[in-house]
């Protein structure tokens, strides 16, 4: 079984067919907040403290950390800002990160002081970002997430998206990194300008599954973008992803409505064993207000995973978000 592990200093996650769906906090990244970037780029921490808490509190697994500031800062250094960043998150909360950039000094500075096993994102298909990034993680020992696109954009064909996701792992291979450290983020489009978004995305999930044997990934509001009432057409998404085989997303953690849809679908899945998460979760809940915190499947470093072993176009997904 496909196994991805991913950890802090002390909390270990896995990322699984078999595992709950894995929450990747998304609000610490100034694109498309120029508030947070401007905080950011003043060296004022106070936002990404407090989005760092809430996530936490709200129940993500992990949370990914992106410092581009330069669209309100253009002299901003994006290595050393993501560093600071990536040590105020650590320090705040005890949850593994993500790693989020599309500039490769930033991604091996943040691995310099990420403790634990980060996840990188992301790698494309495009040589120059291949050549740059899987040696990086070869030599880091950490997990990569895959984006599907390459020198020619974002295909509208998703079975170009899956070719480049093989070629990305079959890439990977050759430096010695397995698949389970893959993490495919086949792309969602919107469905409100492709109708076919969800059927495009759901067969994609059943091959990176089946043929790739790949843990999954993606922003999951692009599914929404440019739609009223987005909050509903993501809850809706989203278990109807993990059904198709999608293991992972980052999403805000801090939407009620939509962490009710990924606990619901880890009950139906199987993968909240005996109902526990959500009995826990919501025994107390009452109407108009919002539950408790899930608690987070953990391992502890160094405990025995099967599968796993001890290890000590990003810009078109962000382009979408809400």
């Amino acid at each position: 079984m496909t196994r991805t592990i991913v950890a802090s200093a002390t909390r270990e996650i896995v990322i699984g067919f078999d595992q709950p769906f894995c929450v990747i906090g998304e609000r610490i990244n100034p694109t498309g907040r120029k508030k947070l970037a401007a905080e950011m780029a003043a060296g004022n921490f106070d936002t990404v403290v407090k989005d760092a808490l809430e996530q936490a509190a709200a129940g993500a697994t992990m949370l990914d950390v992106n410092a581009g500031v330069t669209t309100v800062d253009p002299n901003a250094t994006e290595p050393g800002l993501l560093v600071k960043t990536l040590e105020i998150v650590q320090n705040t909360v005890d949850l593994p990160l993500s790693i989020d950039s599309s500039v490769t000094a930033a991604i091996e500075a943040g691995l310099k002081v990420a403790k634990g096993r980060p996840l990188v994102n992301s790698v494309t298909g495009e040589e120059e970002k291949l050549e740059a990034i899987l040696p990086l993680i070869k030599k880091y020992n950490v997990p990569v997430v895959a984006i599907s696109n390459d020198e020619t954009g974002i295909s509208m064909d998703p079975d170009v998206r899956f070719a480049v996701a093989k070629k990305i792992v079959e890439r990977a291979a050759d430096h010695g990194i397995p698949a389970h450290d893959i993490v495919v983020d086949p792309l969602v489009m919107p469905i409100g300008a492709l109708g076919s978004a969800g059927q495009q995305v759901f067969a994609l999930l059943r091959r990176l599954r089946e043929e790739l044997k790949v843990n999954t990934t993606c922003g999951l509001s692009n599914i929404s973008f440019g739609l009223p009432h987005r909050h509903g057409i993501n809850g809706a998404f989203i278990p109807m992803v993990i059904g198709a085989g999608m293991t992972s997303a980052i999403m805000n953690p801090c939407r009620p409505q939509e962490m009710e849809a990924v606990r619901g679908a880890n009950v139906l899945n199987g993968t909240d064993k005996d109902c526990m998460t959500w009995i826990k979760t919501y025994k107390d809940y009452k109407p108009g207000e919002h539950a408790a915190p899930a608690p987070v499947q953990v391992n502890a470093p160094g405990e025995a995973a099967a599968g796993g072993r001890r290890r000590g176009g990003r810009d078109a997904r962000r382009s979408a978000q809400g």
